[in-house]
């Protein structure tokens, strides 16, 4: 299997909303590199999965 080495969280990366779900930021994306294709609040890659 091929699995990608976790990311350390530092603050800033993530908040937590009013339902209790992390919440990951801008800064957190771009430091991960990629975009995951699951239509992250705060992606910074252009994916929108309304057209995808």
């Amino acid at each position: 299997m091929n699995f990608k080495k976790p990311i350390p969280l530092e603050e800033g990366d993530y908040y937590t909303n009013e339902q209790g779900y992390r919440v990951f930021t801008k800064q957190y994306h771009l430091k991960r590199g990629y975009c995951c294709k699951s239509g992250c609040k705060h992606c910074p890659f252009g994916y929108d999965n309304k057209i995808d």
